[in-house]
């Protein structure tokens, strides 16, 4: 990528979103487009060919979806495929039609079956069922994979996909009822200490094991791919670390300061066992992540304790 080229992130309110044009900021790559959602709806066709044959981005990054936690993703399931593939399709498509030089599409840790061996390798994909809570959007994210590589495949067009593991950093989303378990953990012992409230009530038994990856980390790996990785197939990113959710309760719990109890409902599902990503490819490639777990979760809650207390979480 050069200076002058022109960028277009899609999704770029999002938490990824705002973390890659940030990161492109600081590199100098000033040129970037987006489009608010009341702008140009993604799931529309025509206003995406014609935003693109009226921009003409050289660069794309597909970061926009519909996302969510476990409750989320096992409710809308029909919204959740629907408007996944919609998306998806439309820039993939559009940016061949248009000439992009290069797209990165970006997924999810979810793509992988649920009881793929750990660490989660690359060419795990499609060898297993997917967990029953999210398969809808973990379908619609495969599908994207499959069709960045069609197209590279029949046309040449340099689309890469990567998958992030579990993510959380500045413009997390704090609604409980869509939110993913470290931010929705966040906000509950935030606001237990607040509320005065003898303990926390955690859903499952939080054995199940999870990676944590900071999104500015996120971004930081998929500046350098956009600029170092041009194969098929796709790429993990993450730490290749992964921790108890109890652990993480616990550590959230020292970063709040909340003196109450963790307890546990155990009618709430755990969902998937363990996701670790194996991020060997990623590593040997010439990346590896620099912001601890505990560090990050300190930087969050300092920048959202203004949000939270402001009764703001959306």
């Amino acid at each position: 990528m050069n200076k002058e080229d022109k960028i277009y992130v899609a999704g770029h309110r999002g938490m990824v979103g705002s973390a890659l044009i940030r990161r492109l900021n600081r590199d100098g790559f000033h040129n970037i487009i987006f489009r608010r959602s009341a702008e140009l709806d993604l799931r529309n066709q025509k206003a995406v060919n014609d935003f693109f044959l009226t921009e003409k981005p050289d660069y794309v990054f597909l970061a926009a979806a519909k996302v969510g936690g476990i409750l989320a993703n096992n409710t809308y399931r029909a919204e959740f495929i629907y408007d996944n593939l919609m998306i998806q399709n439309n820039i993939i498509h559009a940016a061949h039609v248009n000439g992009v030089k290069k797209l990165m599409f970006l997924g999810s840790s979810c793509i992988y079956p649920k009881m793929a061996p750990q660490p989660l390798k690359e060419d795990y994909l499609l060898t297993d069922t997917l967990e029953p809570t999210n398969e809808p959007y973990a379908i619609a994210k495969i599908a994207g994979i499959k069709m960045c590589d069609a197209y590279r495949h029949q046309y040449g067009s340099n689309f890469i996909s990567v998958m992030p593991t579990n993510l959380y950093g500045p413009n997390d989303n704090y609604d409980l009822k869509t939110s993913h378990v470290l931010p929705a953990l966040l906000r509950k012992f935030h606001e237990a200490k607040e509320q005065g409230l003898s303990e926390v009530v955690m859903w499952g038994t939080g054995n199940p094991k999870r990676e944590f990856l900071h999104v500015d980390d996120l971004a930081d790996a998929c500046f350098f791919l956009m600029e170092n990785y041009d194969e098929e197939g796709l790429v993990n990113i993450g730490t290749g670390e992964d921790v108890a959710i109890i652990e993480l309760a616990r550590m959230i719990k020292e970063v709040v300061g909340f003196e109450g109890e963790i307890t546990h409902d155990l009618t709430k599902p755990d969902g998937t066992p363990r996701k670790l990503m194996d991020v060997s490819k990623l590593e040997k490639i010439g990346w590896k992540y620099s912001i601890s777990l505990k560090d990050g979760i300190s930087s969050v809650y300092e920048d959202v304790k203004e949000k939270f207390n402001s009764k703001s979480f959306a």
